[in-house]
């Protein structure tokens, strides 16, 4: 089952940190920041402005920053997925 973001909404694939460890110490799962880049996996169709709609900026395959608490987590095909507005992408990285 493919998910489809409606509206100004994204479906981003977290990326996971790599790194574990700090000098000798190994920093549990728990304790680790929330990643806050990701790669889009699909995309709205768009917000409604003034009557007209406004496509979103973003495309899938783009490699992105979002806020740290934004959007909603969800589980698909034992795989975590993020879905946030388009208004909480901080920026595309290239």
């Amino acid at each position: 089952m493919a998910i489809k973001p409606l509206g100004d909404r994204v479906l981003v694939l977290p990326l996971e940190e790599t790194e574990g460890k700090v000098g000798n110490l190994y920093i549990p799962d728990t304790a680790q920041e929330k990643p806050q880049e990701g790669m889009v996996e699909a995309v709205g169709s768009g917000r409604t402005e003034d009557g007209k709609l406004v496509t979103p900026e973003v495309k899938k395959g783009d490699r992105i920053l979002y806020g740290k608490y934004s959007g909603t987590e969800i589980k698909q095909n034992a795989k975590d997925y993020l879905i946030v507005r388009e208004s909480d992408i901080l920026a595309i990285i290239g």
